[in-house]
């Protein structure tokens, strides 16, 4: 009995020896991202752009710049020589290298990781591709309510796990010295970009379907809208600590279109969100809703429950605060061309633009974009001027 206890014990251990190296490089090759999920992200250093969306005092007037990490660098422009635009994106190293590059020349408050609004499309099964001097090109558009049939929502998260591979990495590598924040593109600015097969100056392919297709575009827009529920969802499960939701093509609807076609669904983003991460115990991040051209609809943007209200240049920062009142949070909105001007003008106008928009509930930023021939100096100027501003 003995000998065949001492025989069991040697098979037992012999055995041992034969699968722990296996399981080791199981870990290892498998399980390296989701223990460092596991592990804590560091501390944050800077939280002045988190307190002034939650209307806290702030040291100094946060600012970033939509688009901070792209075209204008030389940097990126070197990256993308090598790698072409979405295997940047869906490669979470090279996406963390670009979201960092503004941090090492600027003195920003915040990172935004990077990413494009048109991952989503590409989710539901569109080939998206990005043309040199032309931008984001869908060769099969959705033409008819009857391709909303290729359109695959089911898994659509699953293939835009490199997302949040790309944002938890990105936490461990700011070493928190600034927040991350996570984005979408909003249901309406999708389907314009779904329907038209890419930018338009016009989304007239988009609007005929409110008058001829009108339920289908709400079977469209909801689709949207649960797929943009789940992403953001992920994000801030991944580590994002705010969210900006991108409505920028808002600026073809009018006021009642609106009201009718985007903010319902940017409500629901909102409270879906919401209460998804109430049931689950997540803590809540910030909200930012950005509808480029909607100034028209800045008291319905404040009772959509945002904390932060992105203002494009068009929008004065006197009115626009007098009519979203004192408990929300404006950003923005220095004209993008503005860059183009001479260091002391430039410096006058981003501290003109902060006194009117003051010190508390604040985060100062462009009024859209950067565009890609802005000078580095620019920036430069414009981070300087507004943290010195007040």
């Amino acid at each position: 009995m003995k000998d065949n206890r001492t025989l069991g014990l040697r098979l037992s251990f012999l055995l041992l020896l034969l699968v722990l190296p296996a399981a080791r490089m199981t870990i290892k090759n498998n399980n390296s991202n989701t223990l460092k999920h596991l592990q804590p992200f560091p501390p944050l250093k800077n939280d002045n752009l988190l307190r002034a969306a939650r209307g806290e005092v702030v040291d100094r007037v946060p600012v970033w710049v939509m688009r901070q990490a792209g075209r204008y660098l030389p940097e990126f422009q070197e990256l993308r020589k090598q790698h072409d635009f979405f295997t940047v994106c869906r490669t979470p190293e090279l996406a963390c290298e670009v979201t960092m590059q503004p941090l090492r020349r600027f003195d920003l408050d915040a990172s935004i990781i990077f990413s494009d609004i048109l991952v989503i499309p590409q989710a539901l099964g569109m080939t998206v591709e990005m043309h040199a001097g032309v931008g984001p090109v869908l060769p099969q558009p959705i033409c008819t309510p009857e391709d909303l049939k290729r359109l695959t929502p089911d898994g659509a998260l699953s293939r835009l796990t490199y997302v949040g591979d790309a944002i938890t990495m990105m936490r461990h590598k700011l070493e928190g010295r600034v927040p991350l924040i996570g984005f979408t593109g909003a249901p309406w600015t999708l389907m314009g970009y779904m329907i038209e097969g890419g930018g338009s100056k016009t989304m007239s392919k988009t609007k005929a379907w409110l008058t001829n297709y009108p339920e289908d575009t709400k079977l469209f827009l909801n689709l949207l809208t649960d797929v943009i529920v789940d992403y953001l969802e992920m994000q801030v499960t991944a580590g994002a600590q705010m969210l900006q939701i991108f409505e920028s093509s808002a600026e073809h609807l009018s006021k009642q279109e609106f009201l009718v076609w985007s903010a319902p669904y940017l409500r629901r983003i909102r409270d879906n969100l919401v209460d998804r991460l109430t049931k689950k115990v997540i803590p809540a991040v910030p909200l930012t809703i950005f509808a480029k051209g909607a100034g028209h609809s800045l008291k319905e943007q404040s009772e959509l429950g945002y904390d932060v209200i992105g203002l494009d240049w068009t929008v004065d920062p006197v009115e626009a605060r007098a009519v979203v009142g004192p408990n929300i949070t404006l950003q923005g909105n220095l004209d993008p061309q503005s860059m183009y001007c001479e260091p002391s003008e430039l410096r006058t106008l981003t501290t003109e633009m902060v006194h009117k928009f003051g010190k508390s509930r604040y985060i100062a930023n462009l009024g859209h974009g950067i565009t890609p021939q802005t000078p580095i100096a620019s920036m430069e100027v414009l981070v300087e001027a507004v943290h010195n501003a007040l």
